[in-house]
């Protein structure tokens, strides 16, 4: 373990055939970092990560995890969480299982049961708080659950690089809270940079170092209280956009093709 950054992203651009998502973007994520990525649909949240994983060719300039370039057979020391999709009921999977394949997913062949990797998992399945359902059909489980147990697989390799996609779509506030602890306890413990995808940063904003916010093929980045202001998204979009502040928390207002979203917990420290 460093203290070299665990993400180096240099003139970054990414192209969608004539369209431009971004380009000359430049990020630095250091170890322990957490950084939400905010943005309308469309506006290349996921796609980051994707090139991030090596799956997405960039259009211009570089990304490096880790001190290496990326490749498209990805690393065993970046850790992925894809957007929170249910698992059918009749998955033949125990909550264990999905796990399990955190650990063992990597080997060819039949998986031969070994007492180290039965450890490691219920260490997993201790650490995000899935003891009194590890065994059960994944498919009965609520997507809170489900989303638990997803965490469990993608820390599997103690990664030093957390890529979230979206970890808290349709989870209630209770889970939502679960979850973004369970992944505050990695980052800081495993001291592992964090880049984490989400439309509502109120559940996250305590636990955030920075914001990169795109839009419209443009991005700004910096700390919550830099990026979260009227002035600061108006220039991003090229239109009047405001931050206002609704039930305690800051609302954007008039973001063309934004989704609606929620910025900040009244009475936060944002600095």
């Amino acid at each position: 373990m460093t203290d070299a950054p665990v993400l180096e992203i240099r003139g970054a651009g990414l192209h969608r055939g004539d369209r431009e998502l971004w380009s000359g973007l430049d990020l630095t994520v250091e170890p322990g970092e957490l950084i939400a990525v905010l943005g309308p649909s469309g506006s290349g949240k996921t796609t980051l990560l994707r090139a991030i994983l090596g799956l997405e060719p960039l259009t211009a300039g570089t990304i490096s995890a880790l001190g290496e370039p990326v490749r498209r057979r990805g690393s065993r020391r970046v850790g992925y969480i894809p957007q929170q999709r249910p698992l059918p009921r009749e998955t033949a999977l125990r909550g264990r299982d999905l796990v399990t394949l955190g650990v063992t997913g990597h080997r060819f062949g039949l998986p031969i049961p070994r007492r180290a990797d039965a450890e490691r998992v219920d260490r997993l399945i201790t650490a995000v708080g899935a003891e009194n359902y590890a065994d059960r059909p994944v498919g009965l489980l609520s997507g809170g659950e489900q989303q638990r147990l997803r965490i469990g697989q993608a820390l599997a390799d103690n990664p030093r690089l957390l890529l979230c996609d979206e970890p808290l779509t349709s989870l209630d506030l209770a889970n939502q809270r679960a979850v973004m602890k369970v992944i505050d306890q990695h980052r800081r413990h495993a001291k592992a940079g964090v880049l984490l995808v989400t439309h509502d940063i109120n559940p996250v904003l305590g636990m955030v170092d920075r914001i990169l916010y795109l839009a419209g093929g443009r991005f700004t980045l910096g700390r919550p209280h830099e990026v979260l202001t009227s002035a600061v998204l108006s220039d991003l979009y090229g239109a009047p956009v405001y931050v206002l502040e609704a039930g305690g928390r800051l609302v954007v207002v008039g973001a063309p093709d934004a989704e609606e979203t929620h910025h900040h917990h009244h009475g936060e420290d944002l600095a």
